[in-house]
């Protein structure tokens, strides 16, 4: 009788314990569908339209941030408000000073990880303009009377966009959001890319920042890294390759 139930016993321990695993499984195991997308000074969210394009396509949920550009606060703000609507874990990806801007903001409980396209990724107490390994730009930059920047017209093309097409970078040029000097001074607290993971693209003909620059950050931040040939906007020009780069953090991330 206790020999013939032997069996049963342990078959019944057996499925209890899957049923625990299968319970204590975190969420954050399941794929991540969801991606913030971050612009940088003189652009807005339109820019990422190559690569949304791309990602939703693949079946991802992708959602961009207009950052109004008046402080580091705000345009912190304005991302978490953003990531706050997602239905899961978020991969949060930040172009030019979109990288200080997910930097601060990725610190938040729904940021699963972290991606940087041409992008600054400052350590505590420094900004994009205040840096231990600051390592100078070329690019043209004008400051309104009231303390706002915006890139030379007549240098946009060469120093922003030089890979996009002369029509597309001189509508750019005439387009751009110019940003608060401020936000460029506004030191970071507590840089998400110290406890997140992270990846980084690296444009190896920029000039709004060092390629070098991108290099340090990276390898600073243990990003896994890529370089490819473009300007300042490779997340236009290099939309295939930015999106290829967002759908491996995702799919590291997910489990």
């Amino acid at each position: 009788m206790n020999t013939a139930s032997k069996p049963v016993r342990t078959l019944s321990a057996i499925a209890t314990a899957l049923l625990l695993a299968f319970a204590i499984t975190p969420a954050s195991a399941d794929p991540i569908k969801n991606i913030v997308l971050v612009h940088g000074q003189f652009a807005d969210a339109s820019g990422w339209k190559p690569v949304y394009d791309i990602l939703t396509k693949d079946g991802y949920n992708v959602n961009m941030v207009q950052e109004p550009l008046t402080s580091l606060q705000e345009d912190v703000a304005a991302t978490v408000r953003v990531l706050a609507r997602q239905p899961g874990p978020s991969i949060l990806v930040g172009h030019s000073y979109g990288g200080a801007v997910i930097t601060q903001a990725g610190t938040d409980p729904h940021v699963a990880g972290l991606v940087y396209i041409a992008a600054h990724a400052p350590d505590e107490g420094e900004s994009t303009a205040i840096n231990k390994n600051k390592i100078p730009g070329q690019i043209r930059t004008v400051t309104t009377p009231d303390g706002f920047v915006f890139v030379d017209p007549a240098h946009f093309h060469e120093d922003f966009a030089g890979d996009l097409p002369a029509d597309q970078a001189e509508f750019m040029a005439h387009s751009q959001i110019p940003a608060a000097a401020r936000v460029n001074t506004t030191l970071i607290t507590n840089p998400a890319w110290r406890i997140k993971p992270s990846w980084y693209m690296v444009a190896k003909q920029d000039r709004a920042i060092n390629p070098d620059l991108e290099r340090m950050y990276a390898a600073r931040a243990h990003s896994h890294t890529v370089e490819v040939d473009g300007a300042h906007t490779i997340y236009i020009s290099r939309a295939k390759e930015v999106a290829a780069m967002i759908e491996e953090a995702a799919q590291s991330t997910g489990g």
